[in-house]
């Protein structure tokens, strides 16, 4: 996407100029650009400030990955001594494979971990081995295994075009949904939501001071324009940690950081392929993590869309969607044979600090990568990354997840808004996306929803196997799976024109595919010589 075609082919890290304006030459140069952006994609921000910018931007997503391996290790019943190991491991992976995607994907500034899609049938396949009496080693095994063959599942689908040739037949009425389910789906986090154990006060702070420093102060310092996460997070951690160390917040309360189990951690850990063990493959298993990673899939193309509007880039072509897919593919599979016991997928955290910073740069996300790497190894930086309080996390979710909602719905600008084909369309999936998992949640787990459908009279045989209930139950715990399936089916079934449907607006803004040029293209494809213009 360089602005400047006479850059070295083979530098991932070129300066270009900073231009904002959507790529592809059909593009409407007001239709997609983005004021705010301070770092576009291209752009390469002096060493030290892209190190704070990417210790930021994984700020962002701590939240998750080390909300996950502590919910799987709990599950599984993982010895205290590998829970620290545990994390360290999705760091590890997260920084290679955003630096894969970065680089050799997709190319897009948007950081890869663990996905909550996958969390689910993870669960359930631990419920069904301690069900039949295996330990935590065989519970993890049989989740690498099936990551493993989930993530080869994702590699065809993706470079085999399979997700990009879907791309026609998704308008803004079905991407306008999905985006917004990404942000709305986590309304309902236990950071946000949790009754007892929560700090109120503390979650109020950290919200306040993001608010104040990316909307309010901005105005008057580069500082706060750049660094409102990384000082709205750091100011209420800080806090934090003086009234536990005062003891005013007792050891196991919310606001709580526990300083000594930094002071405690290893040094350094040993993280490599395989460290469990090797990997087991059980058929019903890997269906069921199947499922989860097409619920990741649905999500990474809502946020490709997502990303390149925030940065002020037009929508991705065909090509661009089909290698971000395939190395998310080869991302899970690199987090199975590393043994997280979980999958690799697009951060939607990291879109979100998009919109309230304004930094979009890729280089930036890469110095991030590396950040994380080394944190995974280096056990007192991970386990300085698990001390920050679920309240603090919970206040910069609100901040972001927000933001992304509206972003979602901000496609909708380019749809015929008084077609009731069009409202009763996003109506219906935005509430489904919300309503169905809400039910799947009340349901329990996937053995639950299995017996009942069993007892459906005809068809009970067939929707009652553990295949059928395992893939519907992880689905339909997934918003913007579910509002995206129903959006997709209603419109291309319900009679509406290409304009009303916002289709000839969206291949206005669309790059061109001759836009992107994947990593092999670019070190000795045949068109090397001839990059096309505003391509990467």
């Amino acid at each position: 996407m360089s602005g400047d075609g006479a850059s070295d082919d083979g530098d991932d890290f070129e300066e270009v100029e900073s231009d904002i304006a959507p790529e592809g030459p059909t593009a409407d140069p007001d239709a997609e650009a983005s004021s705010f952006v301070e770092y576009g994609i291209e752009d390469k921000p002096p060493l030290g400030e892209s190190a704070l910018l990417g210790f930021q931007h994984y700020l962002t997503m701590i939240g998750a990955t080390v909300a996950i391996p502590l919910v799987l290790s709990l599950e599984m019943g993982m010895p205290d001594a590998q829970v620290g190991r545990l994390i360290g491991t999705f760091f590890v992976v997260s920084g290679i494979a955003t630096l894969a995607q970065t680089t050799i994907g997709n190319r897009y500034p948007i950081v890869q971990g663990g996905t909550f899609s996958m969390l689910a049938p993870a669960i359930a396949i631990i419920g069904v081995v301690a069900t039949n009496g295996g330990g935590w080693e065989t519970m993890i095994r049989e989740l690498m295994g099936a990551v493993i063959v989930a993530g080869l599942v994702e590699v065809l689908i993706g470079y085999f075009g399979i997700m990009g040739t879907l791309k026609r037949y998704m308008s803004p009425v079905v991407i306008a949904p999905v985006i917004a389910l990404i942000g709305l789906a986590l309304f309902d986090a236990p950071q946000i939501s949790a009754a007892e154990g929560q700090n109120w006060w503390l979650l109020g702070l950290t919200l306040v001071l993001i608010v104040l420093f990316s909307q309010y102060l901005d105005k008057y310092s580069r500082t706060f324009r750049l660094y409102p996460v990384l000082l709205g997070i750091g100011t209420a951690w800080i806090i934090a940690a003086v009234l536990s160390v005062t003891g005013f917040y007792a050891d196991g309360s919310a606001g709580y950081v526990d300083l000594a189990a930094v002071a405690s951690a290893p040094a350094v850990q040993p993280i490599y392929p395989f460290q469990w063990g090797m990997p087991l493959f059980t058929p019903a298993f890997i269906i069921g993590m199947i499922a989860g990673m097409l619920a990741s899939a649905i999500e990474s193309f809502g946020d490709y869309h997502a990303v390149a509007r925030m940065a002020g880039k037009g929508a991705p072509s065909k090509k661009r969607i089909d290698h971000g897919i395939g190395m998310e593919g080869l991302g899970n599979a690199f987090a199975g044979i590393m043994g997280t016991g979980n999958g690799s997928t697009s951060y939607t955290e990291n879109v979100g600090a998009i919109g309230i910073t304004g930094v979009a740069s890729r280089y930036v996300v890469q110095i991030g990568a590396i950040v994380m790497i080394v944190a995974g190894y280096v056990g007192y930086v991970g386990q300085l990354f698990a001390t920050i309080p679920n309240p603090i996390v919970g206040g910069l979710y609100i901040a972001m997840f927000g933001q992304i909602a509206a972003v979602g719905l901000s496609q909708l600008k380019f749809v015929d808004l008084d077609s009731n084909r069009n409202v009763f369309i996003v109506g219906l999936a935005l509430f489904a996306g919300l309503a169905i998992p809400a039910y799947m949640g009340n349901v329990g787990d996937a053995g639950t929803l299995q017996e009942g459908l069993a007892a459906v009279p005809v068809l009970g045989a067939i929707l009652g196997s553990e295949v059928v209930a395992t893939t519907t139950f992880v689905i339909g715990q997934t918003g913007m799976a579910v509002g995206g399936i129903i959006a997709f089916v209603l419109d291309n079934t319900i009679e509406g024109t290409a304009e009303e449907r916002g289709v000839t607006e969206l291949e206005k803004m669309s790059e061109d595919e001759g836009d992107f040029q994947s990593f092999w293209d670019r070190i000795g494809g045949p068109d090397s010589e001839e990059r096309a213009p505003g391509a990467d």
